[in-house]
């Protein structure tokens, strides 16, 4: 039977060309907003914030403008008081309605920043208060697990990263080329059988990836944990490299997730190798042939430059994670303990879940 998430994730070709069709000319909007100040803050929590990380690197490795991240509890709870006047902060959210954000963005324009809210749902006090809004057409989400919502924020953050590059057009044939390669590997469905196989008999799980992928990573292990019911622990490199690594022995499985070209590449093949040879089994998303080669089961990821790999990469993990909790018997629409919106803090505080 065919789950809601499972009809989701295939509706993602649609929903990443409606989004770019919108997006995509905002982003001269962008660039006005932008002037004259010279950093980018994101603002996030749950999914939401692993697309501000791919945001981020976007952002310092393509249009070479400095990106961080905003700890919310700053505004909320500490409420400092920061010069944010040289800031655009982008607050990101799904419903838009997530009240850490919402006043995390009204503290960041109070702080004197450029405001600009990125959401799924166009009448949402986050859009209604920014100073620019980025809406995703993902179409409403009704599996909790966030998968269409969570891809076309990707969209929105090649969006805005491209909106401030010396060329913003530069990626646009790739960008065209990524929809092409999402429907491609929802068609396939090359290698997800043998990766569910293999996570459905691991002891533990780990999940790695670098650079521009870091985020697609640490979503893969977040929908491992939260849908799959399977503790699972998410590293960039560096840190899986500096102590956790001692830890992986027989009957770890290691999700490394790479694009197919770049200069951290080769450093996530060797990784791979080392797994390995520690005794762990390596399942490899993306890649390139001798990626592919050094993982002991391999998924095809998307045939597209390591600026939007993120995009079609996530569309295999996702497929995995579905299938996965089926073969365990549980229902990944609705997986237990978890909902769309759920508390950051109890008294007050709502935070949008994954």
């Amino acid at each position: 039977m065919s789950t809601q998430m499972a009809r989701e994730v295939a509706e993602q070709p649609t929903a990443v060309r409606r989004t770019l069709d919108a997006l995509l000319p905002q982003r001269q909007e962008v660039r006005d907003l932008a002037r004259g100040r010279r950093r980018v803050l994101f603002a996030a929590r749950g999914s939401s914030d692993n697309a501000a990380i791919y945001g981020r690197y976007l952002l310092e490795v393509h249009a070479g403008v400095p990106g961080g991240l905003v700890s919310p509890s700053v505004a909320t709870h500490y409420r400092s008081r920061l010069d944010l006047s040289d800031a655009v902060v982008v607050s990101v959210s799904q419903s838009g309605a997530t009240e850490e954000i919402v006043s995390t963005q009204e503290w960041a324009r109070g702080c004197g920043a450029a405001t600009v809210a990125v959401a799924n749902v166009a009448d949402s006090p986050l859009v209604a208060a920014a100073d620019l809004a980025l809406v995703t057409r993902a179409g409403p989400e009704r599996a909790v697990p966030a998968t269409k919502t969570y891809l076309t924020q990707l969209v929105a953050m090649a969006a805005f990263g491209t909106a401030l590059a010396p060329d913003p057009t530069a990626l646009d044939a790739d960008l065209d080329h990524a929809v092409g390669e999402i429907e491609r590997l929802l068609a396939e469905g090359a290698g997800v059988d043998d990766a569910v196989a293999t996570l459905l008999t691991a002891d533990y799980a780990v999940v790695s990836g670098r650079g521009l992928l870091l985020g697609t990573a640490l979503e893969t292990a977040l929908k491992l944990e939260e849908t799959c019911l399977r503790p699972v622990r998410g590293y960039s490199y560096a840190d899986l490299r500096h102590g956790p690594i001692s830890v992986v022995t027989e009957g770890v499985t290691a999700v490394l997730v790479a694009a197919p070209d770049g200069p951290l590449l080769p450093a996530m093949t060797e990784l791979a190798g080392d797994l390995a040879a520690r005794g762990a089994t390596t399942v490899g998303i993306g890649g390139d042939p001798r990626f592919a080669a050094a993982c002991a089961v391999h998924v095809p990821g998307p045939d597209s430059p390591e600026t939007l790999a993120a995009l079609g990469t996530m569309v295999p993990a996702q497929l995995v994670v579905e299938a996965l909790a089926r073969e365990l018997g549980l229902d990944p629409d609705n997986p237990r303990g978890l909902a769309k919106v759920t508390s950051t803090d109890p008294s007050h505080l709502r935070k949008e879940h994954r």
